[in-house]
């Protein structure tokens, strides 16, 4: 979980630098449309995000890029199937919860 901690810091600096439109997102309501259209920057934080979360909580402190995008690309390409879904629907089966 330490690991995550930069992670975490890094992605509630540039939420609150930038100018999001929420300022918190629940990705149960949040819908695979609305994933898709964030743009390059909210994906890639969506995905890391849930990277982390899924992760196993005594894990060794090692962020796997190929497999961050590969499951990543996975609920892109889910989402884009399916664009009513709520992102959490799409990515259980996807990070293993």
């Amino acid at each position: 979980m330490r690991a995550f901690r930069p992670l975490i810091a890094a992605v509630a600096l540039f939420v609150c630098a930038s100018t999001a439109q929420a300022q918190v997102v629940d990705l149960s309501k949040t819908t695979c449309k609305e994933f898709v259209e964030s743009g390059k920057d909210g994906i890639m934080i969506i995905w890391s995000w849930l990277y982390g979360y899924y992760s196993d909580q005594n894990a060794d402190p090692i962020i796997d890029f190929g497999k961050l995008v590969q499951q990543g690309q996975k609920l892109a390409d889910f989402c884009k199937a399916n664009p009513t879904a709520d992102v959490i629907t799409g990515a259980k089966p996807i990070y293993g919860k």
